[in-house]
């Protein structure tokens, strides 16, 4: 079996990505291996072959950015709701690093660091992704549960 972490969408067409909250239209709504940023979540595509929002026909990608904005919505929710320094959320569509279709759903808060808060969170530094102590894991099941909620 593959591990889940090389193949995020063949694993989670297969029902083996534990990081899949819901499938939408447009992909597959995922919460984030990382949780410095409680709430973080990515939208995959559900097509591998797709590695840009241009590759695909201009319905399709409409599916996606619509998914991309419920996705945001359920985040935006779940987080406001769960901590009151929560500020707004930032989306993304980089493809500079993997291969594949995804959008990115950064929560911001009052709390980040200030030179840092108003600014993308690549700033953060590189070890933030490998940091075992911001590691999703079963401290944000509420979280977790709250943006399947508003997903639904």
């Amino acid at each position: 079996m593959t591990n889940w972490r090389e193949d995020r969408i063949g694993s989670a067409l297969r029902g083996e990505n534990p990081t899949v909250l819901q499938r939408l239209p447009g992909g597959f709504a995922v919460i984030g291996d990382v949780q410095w940023l409680p709430g973080y979540c990515v939208l995959l595509t559900d097509d591998p072959a797709v590695g840009r929002l241009t590759d695909m026909p201009r319905a399709r990608r409409l599916v996606f950015l619509e998914s991309m904005e419920r996705l945001g919505e359920a985040v935006e929710r779940a987080c406001a709701e769960s901590d009151p320094a929560f500020r707004r959320i930032n989306l993304e569509i980089l493809g500079n690093t993997d291969p594949y279709l995804h959008a990115h759903i950064w929560p911001r808060y009052d709390w980040e660091p200030p030179e840092i808060v108003g600014r993308p969170v690549y700033v953060y530094p590189r070890q933030r992704w490998t940091d075992p102590a911001t590691a999703l894991g079963p401290r944000h099941d509420p979280l977790r549960a709250a943006i399947r909620r508003h997903l639904a």
